[in-house]
C-alpha cells in the first residue's frame, strides 16, 4: 500500500504575502476542483480557479501576477459557495490584482484594468456613470475603436447610452471616500 502524498506549501515569501493580503484560507484547499467546475469564466481562463490556489501555495509569483484570470474573475462568489473548505478565491483574486499592479505585472492581454480605471475615474469625477464617456475613453485607451460599433445605434435608440450626463453633488465627500479606499488598499484605488 502506498503512503498518501504530502503536500508542502511554500513557507514565508510570496505565499505568506498572499495570505496576509487576501485573508483567504488557502492552505485548506483540497484541489477538488468544485470551484473550477462552477466558475462562469473558467472555460476561457488561462489559469483555472483551483490552479490559482495551488500556484499561490507553491509561491509562484510571476505566474499568478501575470495571469489574465485574476482580472477576468467576476467575483461572483460561485467558487466560494461551492468550496467544501470555504476557500475564498474571489478574495485571493482581489489581493492578486492589487499585488499585480504594485509589481507592474498586469497581463497585457486583458483590458479589464483599463476599464476599471476609467469607470472609477468617471464615478469619482461625476458621482455617477456616464456610459458614452466611459466607452469613448475605453475605446481610445485600448485602441479597440470599432469592435462594438454595430451596437451603438440600438443603444442610442433605446436610451441606453445618453450622449450627455449631469454631475451629482458631493464631490468633496467622494474625494474623501476615494482617498480612504486608496489608503486602505495601499494606494491601489
Amino acid at each position: 500500500m502506498n503512503a498518501p502524498a504530502v503536500t508542502t506549501f511554500a513557507s514565508g515569501g510570496f505565499f505568506a504575502e498572499v495570505l496576509q493580503e487576501s485573508q483567504a484560507n488557502l492552505s485548506a484547499c483540497l484541489q477538488c476542483k468544485k470551484c473550477t467546475s462552477g466558475c462562469p469564466v473558467a472555460g476561457w481562463a488561462d489559469i483555472k480557479p483551483h490552479a490559482l490556489v495551488r500556484l499561490a501555495q507553491l509561491g509562484l509569483k510571476d505566474e499568478l501576477l501575470g495571469s489574465r484570470m485574476i482580472w477576468e474573475c467576476t467575483s461572483c462568489q460561485t467558487c466560494f459557495t461551492r468550496c467544501p473548505q470555504q476557500v475564498d478565491i474571489a478574495s485571493l483574486n482581489d489581493a492578486l490584482r492589487r499585488m499585480s499592479r504594485r509589481a507592474s505585472q498586469v497581463n497585457s492581454k486583458t483590458t479589464v484594468p483599463a476599464f476599471n480605471d476609467i469607470f472609477l475615474r468617471t464615478v469619482r469625477k461625476r458621482g455617477r456613470m456616464f456610459e458614452a464617456g466611459l466607452m469613448a475613453s475605453f475605446k481610445l485607451r485600448t485602441m479597440q475603436l470599432f469592435s462594438d460599433m454595430g451596437k451603438l445605434p440600438m443603444m442610442l435608440w433605446k436610451g441606453k447610452m445618453p450622449l450627455w450626463s449631469g454631475k451629482v453633488k458631493g464631490r468633496k465627500e467622494r474625494e474623501e471616500l476615494f482617498r480612504r479606499a486608496s489608503d486602505r488598499n495601499g494606494g491601489s484605488s
